[in-house]
Parts: structure tokens; C-alpha cells; sequence
């Protein structure tokens, strides 16, 4: 073990510490050590005894993990949390989502909608999120304010949207934002064409060509849906999947978001490519899209993340529901009750979501070396008790409540369940305020 400065900036003694790396590995009666915002040592209480420490949290009952990673989401859609739900897709779409849209979209909406995520993912254990919606310049500064990691995807549309007349103008703001962000150690910026539905060829090779040319992350909605896929063949074109592959997109940095429709040929192109899939099984599941085959992929040796998707669709980004349904959903839909075992899952809202991003090297697990992003979940409650086995507590009977304390880069952002962010008062104000304003006008258009 490397010898420990001789004074720390954090030392952190929980129950139990799941560092996700190595797999399956549980330590209990060990302390982990923090120095200028990086894990410097994970330590038996007997050494932590004489560790000299400016702050030393005791957290008797708690599990410390990696800080949660929500692979995909739209995160300033928490505006719209609750405005049209038990709705098949497209209606949700087409006659309440893309007018609210067009209606309300512009950079308030979007520093608003983003603050009001992003403070909802620190106080349920996300330390990091990838973002693809409009404006995310403005969602970059609010991600920045709130001293959190997140994967910004600019959106890539042909038609107009929000921030760009085209793919072109949406293009060069998205390539502009990643020079202005190359530095911060939080932010990493990726390219967002929305799906294959509404992105042409031409478009997605330009985005290829960039991407290859930059190797930024590419984040992209595909196979969401059997109709999808089925529109795709009766216009006469490959399967949406097969197409991005021709267009030379499937690589190590794809992101394919939902992939609820899988089949060999699919599998081998995900596997010989190196693509990772990102899994939203709620969104996924309210919206009556789908159902990823998730085991099948881990089996297969295929990264798999999860993601709450938007507040919109969900309609909570609480990483402990989702991996618990996750696990859940993957069991009754293979008919084995071994699917997406709880460190799996686990793994799978952590390392998952860290590989799919590039950004393993820095997070995703609590290692030596690594960015002190940690959640620590209390499991002293009547509710949890007996706690034979800490991560199957987290999985089954865990929710983001239960989050006690959260550290980004070694900065508390949550203590003792409370939210380390300024002015919430006048947050739960603006968004009353224009929640008013977005129900009265689609109860309007309705």
C-alpha cells in the first residue's frame, strides 16, 4: 500500500465500503482516505487509527459506493414531470411534448429545468449524468454551478430546434462548447444526433467524420421502439442499427440509448464494435416501448449503463428505483430469477455508465487513484434491517431518500440527507411559477 500523506483532507469510516472494483467485493471495518479530491487509499479501521485527518466522518450503519452515474437522460424535461403520462410515445410526443416545447423552450427554461435535475441527482447519489436536450451551453453553467460531472450531448436534429436554425449552426455550438470546456475536469462534451429517424445520412457521416476526427462520444436514441425498426424496413432501409454501421457510427464511443429491439445480427454488431448500450427500463416501461435484453448483452460481454431517461417520461431520476427495476424487470422478462443480480445492477449505474463515457480512468469506482466521488446510503433504519448482505439492501429496499452524504471530486454536496446548494427556496419558487404557466397552457391545447 502507498504510504498516506501525512495529513488528509477526508477519511470516511461507514460499515461497508462496495468499491465495484474488484466485482462482488465487500469490505467491512475499512475506512477510505481522501486528499485533494482524490481517493488516495481504502485502509482497515486498525491502520485508520493513526491516519491524521482535517475531517473524519464516522458513518456506523452506512454503505459507502461509488457516486451514481445516470447514463441518459434530458434533464431541464424536469419541467415538464408529470404533464402527460399513461400515453403511448408518439402521442406523448407529437400532442403534448414537442408543442410544450415549442411553447416553452429557451434558455430560462432550460437553467431552471437543469438546476431543479441536477439537485434532485446529488441528493439521491448521482455524481455524474449525461444530458441531451437544447441549450446545453446553459445546462453546462448549471452543471458548473452545482459542481457536478456530467456528459453534455448537443443535440443534432436536420429540422430546427431550440439554440440552432440546422445540424450545421447546432453543429458548430456543439464543437464551440467542447473547445470552451476542454479543461474542466467535470464537464466532457459528446455529440447528440437525436435518432436515426431524425437524422439523415449526410448528417450522421458529418457527425462520424467529427467525431472520429476529435473522438468525442457520440449519444444517440436507437431501437427504442419495434415501430422504429419496422418503419425503417417498409421505407426500403436497414435496420436502424445495421444503417449506422454502414455509415461507419458503431464504434467504442456509441452510446445507444434503449436498444429495446435486439436481434443476432444486432447482437453482433454491438459485440464486434465495442458499442455500449445505455438502459432505461422505467421510461422504457411507461411508455410501453420495450424491453432491453440487458443479461443477454452482459452475457455476451457487451458494457451495459442505466439511465432514468427525463423526469418527463420516468417521472424521477432516482437511480436506486432504477436499478432496482432494472434487476426486476430483467428476471421476469427472462423467466430466471439469477438475471441482473444486485452487484450486477450495481455495476451497471456505476463502471457502466463510466466506460460508455470514456471516463472509467476517473470514476465509476471507488479506486486508488480515482475522483473522490462517493455516496454514502444509510442502512441503519428499522426498514433495512437484518443487513445480511449490504448490496442486496441497496437494490431492494433502497430508494434516493436513503442517501445520507454525496462527495463530487472530494466536495460534499449532501450532508446528513441535507442539500449543500445555494438558494433552494428560490428554486421551488421559479418552478411553481412555471409550472403554472405549462399546465394552464396544455390544458389549452388539449
Amino acid at each position: 500500500m502507498t504510504p498516506l500523506p501525512e495529513q488528509i483532507d477526508l477519511l470516511i469510516l461507514p460499515s461497508w465500503i462496495v468499491p465495484v472494483i474488484p466485482a462482488g467485493t465487500v469490505l467491512a471495518e475499512h475506512a477510505l482516505a481522501v486528499n485533494e479530491g482524490r481517493i488516495v487509499g481504502i485502509i482497515t479501521r486498525t491502520q485508520a487509527a493513526n491516519v491524521q485527518a482535517r475531517v473524519r466522518r464516522e458513518l456506523p450503519g452506512h454503505v459507502l459506493i461509488p457516486g451514481l452515474i445516470n447514463a441518459h437522460g434530458h434533464a431541464a424535461m424536469s419541467l415538464f414531470r408529470g404533464l402527460a403520462d399513461d400515453l403511448p410515445l408518439m402521442t406523448w410526443l407529437q400532442e403534448h411534448i414537442w408543442p410544450a416545447e415549442a411553447r416553452w423552450v429557451n434558455q430560462d427554461f432550460i437553467r431552471l429545468g437543469t438546476r431543479l435535475a441536477i439537485a434532485e441527482m446529488l441528493r439521491g447519489g448521482t455524481t455524474c449524468f449525461a444530458d441531451m436536450y437544447f441549450h446545453p451551453e446553459v445546462a453546462a453553467e448549471a452543471a458548473i454551478e452545482a459542481g457536478i460531472r456530467a456528459q453534455l450531448a448537443f443535440p443534432v436534429i436536420d429540422n430546427p430546434i431550440p439554440g440552432a436554425r440546422d445540424s450545421a449552426e447546432a453543429t458548430a455550438k456543439g464543437l464551440k462548447l467542447r473547445d470552451e470546456l476542454q479543461h474542466n475536469s467535470l464537464i466532457n462534451v459528446a455529440f447528440g444526433p437525436h435518432s436515426p429517424y431524425t437524422v439523415g445520412d449526410t448528417t450522421l457521416a458529418n457527425v462520424r467524420m467529427l467525431a472520429d476526427e476529435l473522438e468525442m462520444p457520440v449519444h444517440m436514441h436507437v431501437h427504442e421502439t419495434a415501430g422504429e425498426v419496422s418503419d425503417a424496413l417498409a421505407q426500403g432501409s436497414q435496420r436502424p442499427l445495421q444503417r449506422l454501421k454502414t455509415l461507419g457510427l458503431l464504434n467504442p464511443r456509441m452510446q445507444a440509448v434503449h436498444m429495446t429491439q435486439i436481434n443476432d445480427e444486432d447482437l453482433e454488431l454491438l459485440i464486434n464494435h465495442g458499442v455500449s448500450v445505455i438502459h432505461c427500463p422505467e421510461s422504457n416501461m411507461k411508455l410501453a416501448s420495450g424491453v432491453c435484453p440487458v443479461q443477454r448483452l452482459i452475457d455476451a460481454g457487451v458494457n451495459v449503463a442505466l439511465g432514468t431517461d427525463g423526469a418527463a417520461s420516468n417521472n424521477d431520476l432516482d437511480m436506486f428505483g432504477e436499478m432496482r427495476t432494472a434487476s426486476l424487470l430483467a428476471k421476469s422478462s427472462t423467466g430466471l430469477s439469477t438475471a441482473l443480480t444486485a452487484h450486477q445492477a450495481l455495476h451497471m449505474a456505476t463502471m457502466g455508465g463510466a466506460l460508455a463515457m470514456g471516463i472509467a480512468e476517473d470514476t465509476g469506482s471507488l479506486e486508488v487513484g480515482k475522483s473522490a466521488d462517493i455516496a454514502a446510503v444509510d442502512l441503519s433504519a428499522l426498514i433495512h434491517q437484518p443487513v445480511y448482505h449490504p448490496v442486496s439492501q441497496l437494490l431492494y429496499t433502497c430508494n434516493a431518500s436513503q442517501v445520507a452524504h454525496v462527495w463530487v471530486a472530494g466536495r460534499e454536496k449532501v450532508n446528513a440527507g441535507q442539500l449543500i446548494l445555494p438558494d433552494q427556496d428560490g428554486l421551488l419558487a421559479a418552478v411553481k411559477q412555471w409550472s403554472q404557466q405549462i399546465l394552464e397552457r396544455d390544458e389549452d391545447h388539449a
